[in-house]
């Protein structure tokens, strides 16, 4: 599966140039298989990108602007669906990709709520009632995994936070005593004026 981006290689807005960027910038940085496509340049690319952004994406003029974002002929999003799916650290699942070998990625909720079999959480039916234990414990491991995780987020954010505060009011303190210690009568010399 080729990841298509639709770009606009000739566009006026510097907006659109950084979020096109960004998404190509990320792609390439996390090698992920890519076609870039210009809308500038091809009419057909253009046409093509405007028919097959769903309609409830598009925007009240009907005309969807670069980046947009497809798996093959499925729609993934725009800019700020991208982002978003990267800040919340679901970008394989945004693009319908797996996940690499070994990364810590999450789950989009939809793919959290489905098993392998295609069948929703809560649905399937018959399965061994040791096996459904089995399951349980190692959905609380992996909860309480992720709780620890927040823990440590909210905890490691908080110690940033009290360490800029810190090296703010040193840095203040400094400013300070290097100005008082100045004497207040004492000029700097013109060099002008020693010429």
């Amino acid at each position: 599966m080729v990841i298509k981006v639709f770009v606009a290689t000739s566009s006026g807005s510097v907006a659109i140039r950084k979020k096109q960027q960004e998404v190509v910038g990320f792609l390439e940085a996390n090698k992920i298989d890519f076609k870039e496509l210009d809308i500038a340049g091809d009419e057909d690319n253009r046409k093509w990108m405007r028919e097959n952004v769903p309609g409830e994406k598009k925007p009240q003029n009907g005309i969807p602007l670069p980046p947009q974002i497809f798996n093959e002929e499925q729609y993934c999003g725009d800019f700020d669906s991208f982002f978003s799916a990267k800040e919340e650290n679901i970008i394989y699942s945004f693009l319908g990709l797996a996940p690499p070998p070994g990364s810590k990625v999450k789950k989009s909720p939809e793919e959290a709520s489905s098993l392998p079999n295609g069948d929703v959480v809560g649905e399937a039916q018959g399965t061994t009632e040791g096996t459904e234990k089995a399951e349980e414990s190692g959905e609380n491991e992996a909860q309480k995994e992720d709780n620890e995780d927040a823990g440590n987020l909210a905890e490691s954010q908080e110690k940033n936070e009290e360490e800029a505060e810190t090296a703010t009011e040193e840095k203040t303190q400094g400013m300070k005593q290097h100005f008082n210690y100045l004497p207040t009568n004492q000029t700097q010399p013109n060099a002008l004026a020693q010429s």
